[in-house]
């Protein structure tokens, strides 16, 4: 095994507290005072360990076709505009594509289209569809198959019992605080002092599985360590050759990994917004990228169905009613999908303020590029 560089612990401790992966708009927040949003450190240099993601030798062309969308929303009885979101949202980076072409990217002072956000848990969604992409080629035989099935280690724990479609839809019935739990866990994972498979060896039933929705980080991390062992590779790489490659990522962009040289599966990829925009692009399109199948047409419609123990969750996808659905990171962290109106929208934060505001400013987007669309077809 090659040896690795570990973040300190004094490191560790301080981007625990951001790495918690919290979804906004529907889980609990952390209140915030209102104030100038804090730029965030130089992620590269300060979290040794990051693995790169290479950029696809097909990357997808999106095309600079930059225009005045004339955006306005209504949040708290109040007209806002587009501007007035970006100002006291604390939005660093947001993106909008329509087909191919860019129609908004705007960044805050001191960021720009190189700028690498942290997904936070917005990388659960990549590993979601990594299930998906196992299901259809036969390395998962069923989703009720249980974790044991392709963990053997946890065939004596509880964990080992959970069905992966509870796993995926947040039902796994194990004793969790997402808040707090992952406090301890997230430096134990990056400094190497245990793995998802020894830390779910510990965990306890607390409820049946199936019977309610708990947003459970080791889920997710349990999922990418399947599909890790159902294809014989470290999730890192599985990432690179199946999403990375054919979604067409044009950047380098990075994610954090345990001592393993395994991605976390719960968070921490490092991307620029137009990357994050290209995987958007890809579940708008069904799945497909220039002709060829990157995720299964079925699981794309598949995710985004409430998961029948929470209405506005999937399958690691969070559901926005009938506009869209989106991936979520802490601190606001969006990539949202809207299949009727066939837009994407990247939002990027370090914290966000004002969050109240996103969904109904996000809806007011894709209203107004579908609207300039139909106007410019007349």
């Amino acid at each position: 095994m090659r040896r690795r560089r570990m973040p300190s612990l004094a490191t560790a401790a301080v981007l625990t507290a951001a790495a918690l992966a919290v979804p906004s708009g529907a889980a609990a927040r952390a209140d915030t005072a209102r104030g100038a949003n804090p730029s965030p450190p130089d992620i590269l240099s300060i979290v040794p360990g990051l693995d790169p993601l290479r950029p696809s030798s097909r990357p997808v062309t999106l095309v600079d076709a930059q225009r005045d969308l004339h955006v306005t929303y209504t949040s708290n009885g109040a007209t806002k505009t587009l501007n007035d979101y970006m100002v006291t949202s604390g939005t660093q980076g947001f993106l909008v594509l329509d087909g191919n072409r860019i129609v908004t990217e705007w960044y805050a002072p001191g960021f720009g289209k190189n700028s690498r956000f942290q997904s936070w848990s917005m990388a659960k969604s990549y590993t979601g569809d990594a299930v998906g992409i196992a299901l259809a080629e036969g390395r998962i035989h069923s989703l009720d198959d249980t974790v044991a099935k392709y963990v053997p280690e946890l065939a004596n724990a509880d964990y080992g019992k959970v069905t992966l479609y509870n796993l995926l839809r947040m039902s796994s019935g194990i004793g969790w605080d997402e808040t707090t739990d992952d406090i301890a866990m997230h430096p134990a994972f990056s400094l190497g002092l245990s793995t998802p498979v020894q830390w779910a060896a510990g965990r306890r039933t607390v409820s049946p599985q199936g019977s309610k929705f708990n947003y459970t980080s080791l889920n997710s991390a349990l999922l990418a360590q399947v599909v890790a062992n159902v294809y014989g590779m470290p999730f890192t790489r599985f990432l690179q050759k199946r999403i990375w490659e054919p979604t067409g990522m044009a950047d380098t962009d990075y994610v954090g990994t345990d001592s393993h040289g395994h991605a976390l599966g719960y968070c921490c990829i490092y991307a620029t917004d137009r990357d994050f925009a290209r995987f958007g692009k890809m579940m708008l399109d069904g799945g497909r990228v220039a002709g060829r199948t990157v995720v299964p047409a079925s699981w794309v419609e598949r995710v985004h169905k409430p998961s029948g123990v929470s209405p506005s969750y999937g399958l690691q996808w969070w559901i926005d009613g009938t506009d869209g659905y989106y991936a979520s990171g802490l601190g606001g962290q969006v990539t949202y999908v809207d299949p009727a109106r066939k837009v994407v929208i990247v939002r990027s934060t370090f914290y966000s303020f004002n969050d109240t505001d996103t969904l109904p400013a996000l809806h007011a987007v894709a209203r107004a590029v579908a609207a300039q669309r139909t106007r410019s077809a007349r």
